[in-house]
């Protein structure tokens, strides 16, 4: 479910705030204070596509070409309450957030992508 331009993708903070929130917050007390300031305006781009029940992941920037990310990639590992977060990190870009174990995400996320690819944009 790729979107053809990531510029108009919906922003995490209008269809998932408290995931959005969050990621802020924990970005923060990591000391990782400039991924907090581009968290706030994370796009959701696309969903993993890998289909397992347990994974709620996201692209937030178009993929590279080629699997690895290359030079200039880090994870960042984040510690939440439950479920894990992890992301992708390239170039001081966040370009996917993991996010497994949070059922609950997956229907906000799902209309989020059905909507932007109907040209029906965030659900609000």
């Amino acid at each position: 479910m790729q979107q053809d331009d990531h510029t108009t993708a919906p922003l995490l903070r209008d269809v998932l705030p408290g995931l959005g929130a969050e990621l802020v917050r924990l970005l923060e007390e990591e000391g990782e204070r400039d991924l907090a300031i581009c968290a706030h305006d994370l796009r959701l781009l696309a969903d993993c596509g890998c289909g397992d029940d347990f994974c709620q992941s996201f692209r937030t920037e178009p993929h590279p070409p080629g699997t690895p990310y290359g030079p200039g990639h880090r994870n960042v590992a984040l510690l939440p309450a439950r479920g894990h977060l992890i992301l992708d990190v390239v170039h001081g870009r966040i370009m996917f957030v993991e996010v497994l174990h949070r059922p609950e995400l997956r229907p906000a996320l799902t209309a989020a992508f059905a909507a932007a690819l109907t040209g029906g944009g965030a659900p609000c």
